[in-house]
């Protein structure tokens, strides 16, 4: 008899590589990325951190759960099943990570204890390095 997979659970989901990531590094303004490029969790999350940052915890949270719903989507796409890891050291990772960690950081800033509760969780059981990544532990 043959095992195959992983016993302990799900292989790690790594995302393809995000185009819009080397316009954000090049400079290119986040606003521009997200409307070229709407599909880019990292173009939202950079939008949410920088609304955040500035102290729009409304806007930030829109962003960021445009970005989370995004990485939802691309999650699924590369065989996500609604659970385990997504390491946050493959970069392309990144977005969502930092998609649900600003979704949880404005979540925070208005009171929503719940989604708090919820991204908390979440951002540790995808990776566990992924909070103290994103100052969050």
């Amino acid at each position: 008899m043959t095992l195959h997979g992983n016993l302990l659970g799900p292989e790690p989901t790594l995302l393809p590589v995000d185009p819009a990531a080397a316009l954000l590094d090049g400079g290119v303004d986040a606003a521009e990325v997200a409307a070229a490029h709407p599909t880019s969790s990292i173009a939202w999350a950079v939008l949410a951190e920088r609304a955040l940052a500035d102290g729009h915890a409304v806007t930030g949270y829109a962003y960021a759960r445009t970005g989370y719903h995004r990485s939802l989507d691309q999650l699924r796409r590369n065989g996500w099943k609604g659970f385990g890891p997504v390491p946050w050291s493959h970069v392309p990772n990144q977005g969502f990570l930092r998609a649900l960690g600003a979704l949880h950081k404005a979540a925070v800033a208005i009171g929503e204890t719940d989604e708090a509760e919820r991204t908390a969780t979440f951002l540790a059981d995808s990776d566990p390095a992924a909070p103290a990544a994103l100052g969050l532990g």
